[in-house]
């Protein structure tokens, strides 16, 4: 399976340094340019979709509908397995109260927030959804609209990179990742649109790719993968 993978668009919220979680926020008054820079990009490289994905929260749903749109997609399928990790009651807090507060945000991914969860749990439920949609799917190209933790847990396990070494790479509004999966493995990883702290930091290179049959064995993670919901993109008519 092929997945291109995609950030939200900008909120309010982001644009204030604040946490947001599973909370949502208005748009920010340049969100329109960086949905269409993505979109422009995949439709540079011709690429063509069987089915759209997003988290089940509303920014990242309404970006997914926006691209979705464009492509012709009638139905975004979304899952709370793609929402960004649960900040529990840190909602609205300033970024750099949370880090004066909590020494370990952004160091140690079992940090679990108050009523909240851990970027550990939020990559557990990511990535089995991931390897989930492509042993089911595995000729199919997907986009998918998620978050920035979503993210940087992605690249982190189907790269092999040690988590905690990671949480902080800047991933933009206009990051594009190219994944592309063989069972459980990422054979290779590229990024088509504004470069990830990944990249720009230079922990990894891009293109970066690997033999699936040469690879070790990356142990499956332990835990469900959430029923996907289909909804209906407005203003396209039905199958």
């Amino acid at each position: 399976m092929r997945a291109i993978i995609t950030r939200h668009y900008k909120t309010l919220i982001n644009a204030a340094e604040e946490i947001l979680g599973w909370e949502d926020s208005p748009r920010d008054s340049g969100w329109k340019a960086d949905v269409e820079f993505v979109g422009e990009r995949m439709q540079e490289r011709g690429i063509q979709f069987d089915a759209v994905y997003s988290s089940d929260l509303e920014r990242a749903r309404q970006t997914a509908m926006v691209h979705a749109r464009r492509l012709g997609i009638h139905i975004i399928h979304d899952t709370p397995a793609l929402n960004e990790v649960n900040y529990g009651k840190l909602y609205k807090k300033k970024k750099k109260w949370v880090a004066d507060h909590y020494p370990k945000h952004k160091k140690d991914p079992d940090l679990v927030y108050p009523e909240g969860e851990s970027f550990r749990q939020m990559q557990e439920r990511s990535v089995n959804f991931i390897k989930s949609l492509a042993q089911r799917n595995p000729q199919q190209t997907v986009l998918i609209v998620a978050h920035a933790g979503v993210i940087r847990g992605l690249v982190s396990h189907f790269l092999g990179l040690n988590y905690a070494d990671h949480l902080k790479h800047k991933i933009s509004h206009r990051y594009i990742g190219d994944f592309l999966l063989e069972g459980d493995t990422c054979v290779r990883y590229d990024e088509l649109g504004k470069p990830s702290g990944f990249v720009r930091d230079g922990v990894i290179q891009v293109p970066f790719e690997r033999h699936a049959a040469a690879d070790p064995a990356i142990t499956p993670e332990a835990g469900s993968v959430p029923i996907l919901s289909g909804r209906s993109v407005p203003g396209n008519d039905a199958h």
